[in-house]
């Protein structure tokens, strides 16, 4: 007698959106595709943990990459929203919410003197290139590779993230002469770009990185090519551009350019500031902002750009963030998860790396210090495989690529962290 075997919901869900979504997901990293595995899909969430359609639990460390610095359902966040949604989800006009939100993002953004919201990351990454190229009168921008900073065509050159994933250094579909006004330089690496100011100075609109990568895993920036990126864009009048949608009021209030005292002239924003809904922001000096359309001649528009709902989520996430020694504790329990598996690396000298800051870390199949892009490309993707499935077997939520960073919030407690580390410590005695 046959037995008859049962397909799970998720099984069945995925199946049912393969036929109708190019790979069953609506953002490529979700496929799973690098870590052999089938999309997850979930329904639920709650604090530091997400819930699969069969109602298996998962401490999250995804975050949904990012927004959610409170945990899931946050009481002030969901507050927020219902109270907006009472009045309606968008209206074509202005609202209250959206001038507080730029209010508060001005007040503790020292480099923001002005902020224009958008709708996704991509939207204000694209959108700042537009604005310096307008400001400078120059076409051609510096970006590094492992940044990744939204899928917009003149930044689709060595990016991370989903493309870092697949193994691929551009897309299809993007003009060459595009990609042609794009210098993609070794982050960390100052002589490089120093070379080509020298040579193409005059005719650089911006150089724009995310200041602690985020989309290659976790990596951290040397001061000092932070520094040499400010005084190299004031020597040849190119903007400088800190993509900050991953790290803004993530690492601290201030964003990474708080951490490091570098001040841009333009910032990107998202994730955050939206509390889980779609978002994206960009802003910097009043000079360079008042450049943009209806006071200026650079166009930009969007229909839902300042969205009631997600001004409301994003506000209500920000201010809990401002009370409390939020980023304290936010770091204190990032730092008390890194060592607990630090020890467990160091105790059984295991080739794994870890980088970190505050809310964000990454463990790296690789035995060497992660400094760039290059160095994470050297990390054992099939050994990051196995410890995906098996962690995801034992209970944690994780980012399906070696190549995206980790995310944990405030709802994250000492149990939860205890019970990450001893899952952790399971799965690498199990495969390595």
């Amino acid at each position: 007698m046959s037995e008859t075997l049962t397909l799970s919901h998720n099984d069945i869900l995925c199946a049912r959106a393969k036929k109708v979504i190019p790979g069953g997901v609506n953002s490529p990293v979700r496929a799973c595709l690098s870590v052999d595995s089938d999309p997850i899909y979930l329904k639920s969430a709650d604090g530091a943990y997400v819930y699969d359609m069969d109602s298996n639990p998962y401490l999250d460390y995804v975050g949904a990459f990012g927004p959610h610095v409170l945990g899931h359902r946050h009481p002030k966040t969901l507050e927020a929203l219902e109270q907006s949604l009472r009045f309606g989800t968008s209206f074509g006009a202005c609202t209250k919410t959206e001038v507080e939100m730029a209010e508060f993002i001005v007040k503790n953004v020292k480099s923001i003197e002005m902020i224009r919201m958008v709708n996704s990351g991509t939207e204000a990454t694209m959108s700042s290139i537009r604005l310096a190229r307008a400001f400078t009168g120059r076409n051609k921008i510096i970006k590094f590779e492992g940044c990744y900073h939204g899928h917009c065509d003149s930044l689709m050159v060595k990016a991370g993230s989903g493309l870092t994933t697949f193994g691929i250094a551009t897309s299809q579909g993007i003009p060459q002469v595009l990609t042609e006004l794009t210098f993609s330089l070794p982050f960390n690496e100052l002589k490089p770009v120093t070379q080509v100011m020298k040579e193409q100075g005059n005719d650089i609109a911006c150089i724009i990185l995310e200041p602690i990568i985020g989309n290659s895993g976790v990596i951290l920036p040397e001061i000092q090519f932070l520094q040499g990126l400010r005084a190299l864009a004031d020597e040849y009048k190119c903007l400088l551009i800190f993509d900050e949608v991953m790290t803004g009021f993530r690492v601290s209030l201030g964003g990474a350019q708080e951490l490091y005292n570098i001040e841009p002239d333009l910032t990107c924003l998202g994730k955050i500031i939206g509390g889980g809904l779609p978002v994206g922001a960009y802003g910097g000096k009043k000079k360079i902002m008042e450049m943009l359309s209806p006071i200026g001649s650079v166009y930009q528009a969007g229909t839902l750009s300042g969205n009631p709902l997600a001004m409301a989520a994003g506000l209500a996430q920000l201010k809990v963030m401002t009370q409390d020694n939020a980023y304290q504790v936010l770091k204190g329990k990032t730092e008390k998860l890194v060592n607990g598996i630090k020890e467990i690396i160091k105790t059984n000298n295991y080739p794994i790396t870890i980088n970190h800051t505050t809310g964000m870390f990454s463990l790296f199949f690789h035995k060497n210090e992660i400094h760039s892009y290059e160095d994470a490309l050297k990390c054992d993707t099939k050994k990051f495989t196995q410890f995906w499935k098996k962690i995801k077997e034992l209970g944690l939520f994780w980012p399906p690529s070696q190549f995206e960073a980790c995310f944990i919030s405030l709802a994250h407690s000492d149990s939860d962290i205890k019970k990450t580390i001893s899952i952790i410590e399971t799965a690498l005695n199990s495969i390595m």
